[in-house]
């Protein structure tokens, strides 16, 4: 069986992090049965999670985990779709992984009431009197990662902008569609769940959030893919 190495349900979500929230989606699009372990960071390939452990190969990245389910087990997340359908799917992931991503790392890092409420308190791997030099090295890290990325050299009010840009866009490629791209699930649904339902389902205080509340076609569409994948939570 496939061991999910990841962070851990977070305020409602199933997991903290929208990658390892996405490669929950993958395995269970593909129908392949996996047990789920609590991971550290600091220990894994890539100093990232997740990743996974499939017959003794490890594998890091949820964009790599997504092919090795493709070529191990010879299954397609978008076997429906056409050639301008998948650059599509792709288009949307890497806006949602590569831009989105950052906007919530600043609203959950960088806002202290919500890195108090939300994942200022997963520091239990940590032990307890270290627990507030890591807090204050990794957040410092990841103002730093937003610096590098672009989107910390502007304004908190503008980081959100930008995100609800975003998530419009979201909308937008939806629209009465019960999945991204038509009728039936496909890859790139994994990974804009795992983003919207990280945006809306924690109870944290942001304009992003507001937002995306707002956009019920994007509530809708969580609720969906929350009730088909992730029952129990709900």
């Amino acid at each position: 069986m496939i061991t999910l190495y990841r962070f851990g349900p977070f305020l409602g979500a199933p997991d903290s992090s929208p990658f390892v929230i996405k490669t929950m989606v993958l395995l269970k699009l593909a129908g392949l049965p996996y047990r789920t372990v609590q991971g550290n960071p600091l220990r894994a390939p890539k100093r990232l999670l997740p990743y996974i452990e499939d017959d003794g190969v490890v594998i890091a990245d949820s964009g790599f985990i997504r092919a090795h389910i493709e070529i191990k087990y010879k299954f397609d997340f978008d076997t429906s779709l056409s050639a301008r359908d998948k650059a599509i799917a792709w288009a949307t992931e890497r806006m949602c992984e590569d831009h989105l991503y950052f906007a919530i790392l600043e609203s959950r890092w960088l806002d202290r009431a919500n890195f108090r409420k939300g994942v200022g308190k997963m520091f239990g791997v940590i032990p307890f009197l270290l627990r507030p030099i890591a807090k204050f090295m990794l957040r410092r890290a990841n103002a730093r990662r937003l610096i590098g990325h672009g989107l910390g050299r502007h304004s908190k009010v503008q980081i959100a902008e930008l995100g609800i840009r975003d998530l419009n866009s979201l909308s937008a490629l939806l629209g009465d569609k019960p999945y991204l791209m038509g009728h039936a699930p496909c890859g790139a649904d994994a990974t804009v769940f795992a983003f919207v339902t990280s945006i809306l389902t924690p109870d944290l205080k942001s304009t992003m959030r507001i937002a995306a509340a707002e956009l019920r076609n994007l509530v809708a569409y969580r609720d969906l893919m929350a009730a088909r994948y992730f029952p129990a939570s709900g």
